[in-house]
């Protein structure tokens, strides 16, 4: 006996299939990613039942979609949508799949901020930071720049993670800034759970700035903790140095590339990044790669040159 084809609203079957589907399976920033398609959803199609779902609604759907994302963020919101939609489709609650042979549009991407800053830009910024004898947020972006943490990893930091004689900083936990109260998360993937290396300079700061602190309370933050506002404050020092804006991730960015670029290999880069594996960094700064290994060509054409 054929399933009835199904006339219940695309949203709200769209909600109800996070809630069994993904709710409890994934990490809380992605699940509200699928939280945000659902909105953009009702927003666009709030009439729209699954019984009429083809090829041209749904194409239609993404092509208002499309009018104010760019053609990768389209991606993201067919590929959430698809799954629920294949789901359905298993269900027999639609008859045919109306994503397939789909057609992504988007709008031209912007100008994209530069990712990373060079040695002499860095020094530049780093110049411009008024660092006093209590944390704030010029020592945060010091830190930053100097270990290349996530911004996440970088807020969880207590003092209770420095081993000031060693100097080294031992990350096991990320900050969960996006909410009022805050709170301690799992690292981003077992493999940045490690200790990463700081230089006596700025282990010694650390140790003063940090005396008489709860060993185990954040540094930097207590609760919420707006990346916006650390990216404002970046954004208005690069301005003072006279150098290219880049955000707080850029700085991890930097400091990578900068460690490539000193002939640091591949693979330590990737372990002090916290990378789950190294073909990640690999693919993150393939064009430094491809740079180095045409100097490193020059280099042995010059030597056997010699021979």
């Amino acid at each position: 006996m054929s399933k009835k084809i199904s006339t219940k609203l695309f949203y709200r079957y769209y909600g109800n299939w996070i809630e069994l589907y993904k709710k409890g399976a994934i990490r809380q920033v992605t699940l509200d990613k699928y939280y945000l398609t659902e909105r953009k959803l009702r927003e666009l199609a709030p009439e729209l039942r699954l019984s009429e779902l083809n090829r041209q609604t749904y194409q239609k759907l993404l092509n208002d979609y499309a009018e104010t994302h760019e053609k990768h963020t389209t991606l993201d919101f067919h590929h959430h949508l698809k799954a629920a939609i294949i789901d359905a489709l298993d269900d027999g609650m639609i008859k045919t799949d109306p994503t397939r042979r789909v057609i992504i549009k988007g709008r031209k991407p912007k100008p994209k901020k530069k990712k990373y800053l060079n040695l002499f830009e860095l020094q530049m910024l780093l110049k411009q930071l008024k660092l006093g004898t209590e944390p704030n947020w010029d020592w945060f972006i010091l830190l930053v720049a100097k270990t290349g943490l996530r911004y996440a990893e970088a807020l969880a930091l207590t003092p209770n993670d420095f081993n000031y004689e060693k100097q080294v900083i031992t990350v096991t936990k990320t900050w969960n800034y996006k909410y009022a109260g805050g709170g301690f998360r799992p690292t981003k993937n077992p493999t940045s759970k490690r200790n990463v290396m700081i230089d006596w300079q700025l282990a010694q700061q650390f140790k003063q700035i940090t005396q008489g602190m709860d060993p185990d309370k954040p540094i930097f933050v207590s609760g919420r903790a707006f990346n916006s506002t650390i990216n404002i404050i970046l954004e208005r020092l690069c301005y003072q140095a006279e150098i290219p804006v880049i955000s707080i991730h850029g700085l991890r960015h930097t400091h990578a590339s900068l460690l490539l670029y000193e002939g640091v290999s591949v693979a330590s880069v990737a372990k002090r990044l916290g990378h789950a594996n190294i073909t990640t960094t690999q693919k993150t700064y393939l064009h430094i790669i491809q740079e180095l290994e045409n100097k490193d060509n020059d280099k042995v054409m010059h030597h056997l040159s010699q021979l």
